[in-house]
């Protein structure tokens, strides 16, 4: 889960092990990561009722590969409806917190599972 929610259930995705960019990964590894990607796509999509999910891998800032997943909503106000994240308001957003988002983050991690993407 994103540390500030700039829209209600923003994750990141990181492999494990850490590399440093997706160039980094060779492979079945490369393919698995990007599989990765899609199936919590998905599973955001389901579990959040989202219209599409936004996907963005930068490493400018921070050297090691990760996804950002933005679900993005029908109910956007309609002037940050088509803006790209980085846009909106992170200094408002909500911070995530294990007790605000504990049921979403478990509802999720079923979601995961029922794709079959966790063990």
């Amino acid at each position: 889960m994103g540390e500030r929610q700039v829209l209600p259930g923003y994750c990141l995705l990181l492999p494990d092990p850490v590399v440093p960019d997706l160039n980094a990964l060779q492979g079945d590894d490369r393919i698995q990561y990007m599989a990765d990607m899609g199936l919590l796509g998905d599973a955001l999509k389901s579990v959040t009722g989202a219209v599409r999910i936004n996907y963005a891998i930068f490493g400018n800032v921070e050297p090691a590969l990760h996804a950002h997943l933005f679900p993005r909503h029908a109910d956007e106000p309609a002037e940050s409806r088509t803006a790209q994240p980085w846009a909106l308001d992170w200094l408002t957003a909500p911070s995530f917190s294990e007790a605000q988002h504990d049921g979403f983050k478990d509802r999720l991690l079923q979601e995961l599972r029922r794709r079959g993407a966790l063990r």
